[in-house]
């Protein structure tokens, strides 16, 4: 299993919107590492859920229910989806500051590429993540 990160600014699409629907596509991803990350994500694969530019914390974990596939939102075929289901919200939402704060997530790629809006999460990060977020 792999663990990824997903960025949504609240006011375009927001977790509590996310959980209501109970599964989306995720699109718009127009930067080539981040569309090749999508490609990378497998079924079960889980994700991080982080609201930027407003509240700036990881907020709840998604799973990877239907790998990378042409994106219906453009009819370029560069750009791919995946379709993501939420799992549950995380206790304490995660906040950027906490991140930066912790050592041993010096080297997330969310705060060494922070522009990135599909980012890898190590196995280890994800777990001090959920730890941080008050999941044991």
């Amino acid at each position: 299993m792999n663990y990824w990160l997903v960025k949504s600014e609240p006011f375009k699409y927001s977790w509590e919107q996310f959980l209501k629907e109970k599964k989306t596509f995720w699109d718009g991803v127009r930067n080539y590492a981040a569309r090749n990350n999508l490609r990378a994500m497998k079924k079960g694969d889980q994700v991080l859920f982080y609201h930027s530019n407003e509240g700036l914390a990881i907020v709840g974990i998604a799973e990877v229910v239907k790998e990378a596939y042409q994106d219906p939102t453009t009819e370029e075929t560069a750009w791919v989806v995946v379709d993501l289901k939420p799992v549950r919200s995380l206790p304490v939402p995660v906040t950027l500051a906490a991140i930066k704060a912790e050592p041993a997530l010096a080297d997330m790629q969310l705060v060494r590429l922070s522009r990135l809006s599909v980012s890898a999460v190590t196995e280890a990060e994800y777990k001090k993540v959920l730890t941080m977020g008050g999941l044991k």
